[in-house]
């Protein structure tokens, strides 16, 4: 079966900036997390892009893009996409008991995912799975570091992803493919993503790695697993 499902078929088989950054960035509420998974190749994803900038503009709310690549056949190769994001997507497929991968996909907090392509599905998702407290996270951009503490011992490892996207939208000529002619304008994209280690509770530092652009901003998330929900999150 091919990788390339498009958002209708999946329907139908439906049926760091400076100083320190906490988890309780809005309001004192954890941030929900929300990944979408596309393509400057697919024709389906536009809609999905638009959605996810509407939601990066929320402050409760850390909106990623990751380029997938098994796109990238079909007359014109994502300028963003790496192989690493493909996995990341595999991972979930396999968390969340799909058999397949798909564009566009989003998945909130790493507990529940739909297509994306109208805001109102993700919308569901966030009621579906909102952002628990969990450990506390905070970033201090001038030590390179990042600590995580939790009262408790964790049931299971958590991992420790580094993520540095684009803080403006970015716009891409698509000169081939599905989209050819256009000008996608894409928000908050991952170029980066970094697994630091493991977190089992207690408190633990972090050294962050150099970034090779200064300009991108920094995420960090505390994941359950490959593909499991998302215990934490912050950001610089």
């Amino acid at each position: 079966m091919s990788l390339r499902i498009t958002a209708a078929a999946m329907i139908a088989a439906l049926g760091l900036s400076g100083g320190m950054a906490s988890v309780a960035q809005a309001q004192g509420r954890p941030l929900t997390v929300v990944e979408l998974f596309t393509s400057q190749g697919c024709s389906s994803c536009p809609p999905a892009d638009a959605n996810l900038a509407t939601l990066a503009a929320r402050p409760d709310i850390l909106a990623l893009s990751f380029g997938v690549t098994y796109w990238d056949d079909l007359g014109w190769k994502d300028t963003f996409a790496q192989k690493a994001f493909t996995a990341r997507q595999w991972d979930y497929a396999r968390g969340l008991r799909h058999d397949q991968v798909w564009t566009p996909q989003v998945v909130v907090n790493g507990r529940t995912d739909v297509v994306g392509t109208t805001l109102g599905e993700i919308e569901g998702a966030l009621r579906k799975a909102p952002a628990a407290p969990g450990p506390t996270v905070q970033i201090s951009a001038a030590q390179a570091s990042v600590s995580v503490a939790a009262a408790q011992p964790l049931a299971r490892p958590a991992q420790v992803w580094l993520v540095r996207y684009e803080p403006q939208v970015v716009r891409v000529p698509v000169k081939r493919g599905e989209n050819g002619g256009k000008t996608l304008p894409l928000t908050h994209v991952v170029r980066e993503l970094t697994r630091l280690g493991e977190f089992t509770g207690g408190k633990a530092t972090y050294r962050l790695p150099a970034a090779a652009n200064t300009a991108l901003s920094t995420a960090i998330l505390i994941q359950s697993g490959p593909g499991g929900p998302i215990l934490a999150a912050g950001r610089g």
